[in-house]
């Protein structure tokens, strides 16, 4: 659970070359292409340009290296060569890579091309709650607090938290202990220490936080059809408060 040294400084190489990866993300025009397209990019990109391996890539006999979630999906989404990549959706894509034995998480959803404001709206909301939950990491901070912040920005906006899906512990696996919840009371939960290393992942439907998985056994969709938005990142505690070891170039806190 928490981190040497050592380990956070190979943690550090694994956020970078994942932010990277986003990077690279941010410049394509996904409009037009088909999941299964995005995941081969994002793979030879890793492999090839990177020189690290995508964590996902077998994982639980997942066989891609990333999800992809359109609209209504909540996360999970299975790449494939059918689901194109349209004008006005919005795309969760869900990426781990693995590099000196460590492995980083982070997500993010796209606007792609015209999106309603109604989208707009919700993906920026969502960016906001990850920020809301980062914001609280600190030592002696509680999980509680985590969770509550985030639920609370979401709430005050009137968007529901998916509750069945969570952040996690990271490290030399994808999932460690412990879990970091969307959703909790200021004050309750694990205490927070330095060096401790986990992501937080918020999920925000428009409608209901009902959700349920599709026949595949993966897809997690919102039973009411309205849309969801996910970002995601890996995080670790400092001394002073956090890192965000997955930053993109440009980015800072909503």
């Amino acid at each position: 659970m928490v981190k040497t040294t050592a380990e956070l400084a190979l943690m550090r190489v694994s956020g970078r070359l994942l932010a990277a990866v986003f990077e690279m993300l941010d410049r394509t025009t996904l409009a037009g292409m088909s999941t299964l397209q995005v995941n081969d990019l994002v793979e030879r990109f890793i492999t090839g340009g990177l020189g690290a391996r995508p964590a996902s890539k077998g994982q639980y006999g997942f066989d891609f290296v990333l999800n992809a979630s359109i609209n209504h999906v909540v996360c999970h989404g299975v790449p494939s060569a059918a689901e194109i990549i349209r004008d006005g959706d919005i795309v969760n894509l869900d990426i781990t890579l693995e590099k000196g034995g460590f492995i980083a998480d982070s997500s993010k959803t796209y606007l792609v091309g015209e999106a309603s404001p109604q989208a707009r709206r919700l993906v920026r909301v969502a960016e906001e709650a990850m920020w809301q939950g980062i914001g609280q990491v600190r030592p002696g901070a509680r999980l509680g607090d985590i969770g509550f912040a985030i639920e609370r920005h979401a709430r005050r906006h009137g968007y529901a938290v998916v509750r069945q899906y969570c952040g996690h512990g990271i490290g030399r696996d994808m999932h460690e202990e412990p879990q970091v919840l969307n959703f909790g009371k200021p004050g309750t939960g694990l205490r927070l220490r330095e060096g401790m290393v986990f992501t937080i992942e918020p999920m925000l439907n428009q409608g209901s936080r009902q959700v349920a998985t599709e026949p595949d056994g993966w897809t997690v969709v919102t039973t009411d059809r309205k849309l969801s938005a996910q970002f995601e990142h890996t995080v670790a505690v400092t001394q002073t408060g956090v890192e965000v070891l997955t930053l993109r170039q440009g980015e800072r806190a909503a």
